[in-house]
Parts: structure tokens; sequence; C-alpha cells
């Protein structure tokens, strides 16, 4: 019976992963019945979530939180899979903005999709929620140092084609230099520089890039090592020019013990919004920076029928 009781109670819990393993309890229904002694055992084991009150073992509110939480991923998964990838993006950004959020999100949406998708998503802003997601982030956001970089980035129709000028792209690396050096790392100066905003929020992705490559050389850095604790920044110049290398990163925060709600939220995100975009480049990315398989760090830590439907997305056993 211990073995059945420690099984479910990693069902239940996920033991600090991302889901519950509905199959072990469903099977728990059936192998139980009429065994209510058995039930007591598992709630007596499960400390923390169930406390002796009296004559009965009292579920703890946090943990029926917590499991609520739990059981919704995998069917907020299927919702966002099934979505269309505008009104996605759309619904996405507004609940950011409405509910002080980190703009990580807004970004991801402004500068991982391409010009007719982000246009796609403003259309679809409008009409879901009668208002434009410019208006919505210049006025969610207003006090904030990054709004003007925000409302750039969601209001760009950027060029996507190949050509890029060199020589201008050399002069905006080293005008970037000279934003950095001014801004002397004092938190927010950086956002505050219109050269900073317009470059980033205008520019093409193989202009930025190589503008990127010759600030390395100019400076021996890479960008974001020279943008100190501007996270908006930081967020900005991966999904402009290094999307997949971003995306690991936020898988890898999602899987982490100690993650918060919103943190994990964010693996069915890229799980979705990835999946037939880009997850291969993804998948190599992780690899390269943390050593382990993606697949294999999300099996190790979901559970269930989401654990599942995660590892379906990101093309486990794929290529």
């Amino acid at each position: 019976m211990v073995d059945e009781v420690h099984q479910l109670t990693r069902a239940f819990s996920g033991l600090g992963g991302l889901g519950v393993d509905e199959p072990t309890m469903v099977s728990a229904l059936a192998r139980w019945r009429k065994q209510p002694e058995k039930r007591s055992a598992f709630r007596k084991s499960f400390t923390g979530f169930f406390k002796g009150h009296g004559e009965i073992d009292r579920c703890e509110e946090e943990y029926l939180l917590h499991l609520a939480a739990e059981f919704e991923r995998f069917k907020n998964l299927m919702v966002l899979w099934a979505m269309h990838p505008w009104e996605r993006d759309a619904r996405l950004a507004h609940h950011v903005l409405h509910q002080a959020h980190p703009a990580a999100i807004v970004v991801e949406v402004a500068c991982t999709r391409s010009a007719d998708e982000l246009l796609g998503a403003r259309r679809a802003y409008q009409a879901l929620f009668h208002h434009s997601l410019e208006e919505d982030v210049a006025y969610r956001a207003r006090d904030k140092p990054y709004c003007n970089l925000l409302v750039g980035l969601v209001s760009a129709y950027r060029y996507e084609g190949p050509r890029v000028n060199e020589e201008v792209a050399r002069a905006e690396a080293k005008a970037l230099g000279a934003a950095v050096k001014s801004a002397g790392g004092v938190a927010g100066k950086l956002l505050e520089n219109d050269e900073v905003v317009r470059i980033l929020s205008t520019r093409s992705k193989p202009h930025l890039v190589e503008t990127f490559k010759y600030y390395k050389e100019m400076h021996g850095k890479h960008i974001e090592e020279d943008l100190g604790k501007e996270e908006t920044l930081h967020e900005t110049v991966l999904c402009l020019a290094a999307p997949a290398k971003y995306f690991s990163q936020v898988i890898e925060e999602a899987l982490r013990d100690g993650a918060d709600n919103h943190g994990k939220d964010a693996l069915s995100r890229v799980a979705v919004t990835r999946s037939d975009v880009d997850m291969d480049e993804i998948r190599a990315a992780y690899h390269e920076q943390f050593g382990a398989k993606l697949e294999d760090a999300i099996a190790a830590k979901a559970h269930g029928h989401y654990r599942d439907a995660l590892l379906s997305l990101v093309g486990a056993g794929g290529k």
C-alpha cells in the first residue's frame, strides 16, 4: 500500500513539476473502491496539503488553488492550440496589459511574428477589445520606462527582404555603442534614447543581425552583455535577432523548481506558438545552452496528459 500511496501523492502534487498525472488518479479510483483506509493513508502522507483539523484531515486552501492551476494547464494548452494565431496573440497581449504582468509576452508577439502576422494580431485585437493594441500599450505602459519602445515594436511593419545596407548597419552599431556609453549603466536611460528605440522598432531583422555583428566587432562584446539590467531591451534584442535562444531560455525558466504560475504558463505558450515555426531550432538552442535534450527536460518535470501534449508539440522523437 505504501507504494500505491506514494504513486498517488506524486500524481496529485507533481512534486514541484508541471501538471498532474490524470491516468494514475483514474486508476486509483478503480483500485481503491470501498477502501477508505487507503484514502486516509494518502491524506496523512500528504503533509503540507492535508492537515489534521479535529476529527478530519483538512485540505489546505493553498493546495486547492495549486491543484486547480495544475489541472487547468492541459485545458489551457489545448485552447491556445485550437485558436487562430491572430486571436491567440491578441488575447495573450490583452491579458498581459490588463493583469500587470511583465511586458515580455508583448515583446514576443511584436518581435517574433512576421509583419503580416503582427498586423493580423493588431486587427484581431481591435475586433475583440474595441481598442487598438498600440493605444492600449501606450496607456497601460505609460508610467514604464519601456513605453516608447513597446509602442514602437507593436506598431512596426518591418521590411522582410534580405537586403541590408552594410554602411547603415555599421553606423547604427556605432550609434548603439554611443548610447550604451552615454547611459553609463543608469537604469532606464537606454530606453529613453530615441536612436535606440528607432533602430530596434523599425529596422528589419536581417539588418539588426548585421548591426549587432558590427557592434561586437567594434566593442568586443555582444550587445546584450552591455545592456545591464534593462530586461525589456534584453528580451527585444534576443527576440529580434536570436529567437530560438530566447525561447529556450524561457522554457528553462519555466522548468525550474520554484517557478511561479506565470513562469510555468510560459511553457504552454512557447510550445503552442512555436511548434509550427522554429521548434527544431529551439530544441537545438536548448541543448547547446543547457546540455540536455528539451524533450527529456519536459518529461522529467511535466505530468499526465499535459506532458504528453507538450512532448507532441516540441516534436519529441522527431529529427
